[in-house]
């Protein structure tokens, strides 16, 4: 007898809002912004009727500010917002990646630079795997493509966020917030909170004081800190996730993320239908990236095509991946418009003809 959940028809930005409460959220800080407004929307009733505070704040600069307080004490809070009100964030993900304070962060990103549009677009990728503000520092990056990869990420994101008391930022656009599909809703067994006890500010209840800062004036003391900050980074590096798909006869392997990915394997499937040997190598993780599994796929011959819908940033880290083996050539399409098969076929041909 099948026991499993039966899946409920939800838009992506919904199954974000349910994975979260799923990982034990219990904080929401937030401010309205196209096209992520379901997020807030259904838990400023949701969150509270499990047991949670929803706050909407003045601006996303103050949200991000009151995550950083609440994750501190050691509290299950998120935030979300969509590029430009990503941007206002930087500062105060800059602090929290420095003083280690495990924040989830839902960037739903549209079209760019300034106001840009609300049509979705992937032009923050650079300020997401890169740390978007000042310093040396990283934020975990996860790349849903679909609904209930939006819902399980959620969770796998509250989780590594304090597995590594570091920032997490799940990174979807308007296509994936305004899809609706069926998901399947489901709960993690235990929630492990990776040893929180030992550093949140809950007061001093017969222990030694703690403190918890990003300023560190002391001769030599940030250079210590930052190298461990960069341990951290590097021990990160047995989180990368990624999908290969049809890749093991393919000729052409085109590398692609989030909603474009889920666009590409379709063309791909056509294609191969009718006989081109093509396949799709998806990061679900956009940092680390999985720079391993295309440097294996280039070993063995493999061209690629990295398809984009900006003008040009993750092929960057394909081709670092790749080089001394191969490169990789570049589709864009731009911000501005919502792409469909139609827009890729051609190029992803035009790419396999080329040798």
């Amino acid at each position: 007898m099948n026991t499993a959940p039966e899946k409920i028809l939800l838009k992506g930005n919904e199954a974000v809002a349910h994975g979260a409460l799923a990982a034990g959220l219990r904080c929401y800080f937030g401010y309205p912004i196209t096209p992520q407004n379901e997020i807030p929307e259904m838990l400023s009733s949701a969150l509270p009727e499990a047991g949670g505070e929803f706050v909407q704040a003045e601006s996303e600069l103050a949200s991000a500010n009151m995550l950083m307080g609440a994750v501190a004490a050691g509290v299950r809070a998120m935030t979300s917002s969509s590029s430009p009100g990503m941007s206002l964030m930087q500062e105060a993900i800059s602090y929290m990646a420095g003083g280690e304070l495990p924040g989830v962060m839902v960037n739903m990103s549209r079209g760019g630079p300034g106001l840009g549009d609300i049509n979705p677009a992937q032009g923050d990728y650079y300020q997401s795997t890169r740390g978007g503000g000042h310093g040396d520092y990283r934020t975990l990056v996860l790349a849903p493509s679909g609904c209930q990869e939006a819902h399980d990420m959620m969770i796998q994101a509250f989780d590594l966020a304090w597995k590594y008391r570091n920032p997490v930022i799940v990174l979807g656009d308007g296509i994936i917030g305004a899809m609706k599909e069926p998901v399947r809703l489901w709960k993690p067994k235990t929630i492990d909170q990776h040893g929180a006890d030992g550093w949140i500010l809950s007061g001093c209840k017969s222990r030694e004081k703690r403190l918890i800062r990003s300023l560190f004036l002391e001769e030599g003391a940030l250079a210590v800190h930052n190298l461990k900050l960069n341990a951290k980074y590097q021990a990160m590096q047995v989180e990368v996730r990624a999908e290969e798909f049809e890749t093991a006869d393919a000729e052409l392997v085109v590398v692609a993320f989030g909603s474009i990915a889920r666009i590409v394997k379709s063309v791909i499937r056509d294609l191969r239908a009718e006989g081109h040997k093509i396949g799709l190598a998806r990061p679900l993780t956009l940092y680390p990236f999985p720079s391993d599994m295309l440097l294996k796929l280039a070993k063995k011959g493999k061209r690629f095509l990295t398809i984009e819908h900006n003008l040009g940033q993750m092929v960057d880290d394909v081709r670092l991946a790749v080089r001394g083996y191969a490169d990789s050539e570049f589709f864009s399409q731009p911000p501005g418009n919502i792409p469909s098969t139609d827009d890729f076929s051609a190029p992803i041909l035009d790419a396999m003809r080329r040798k």
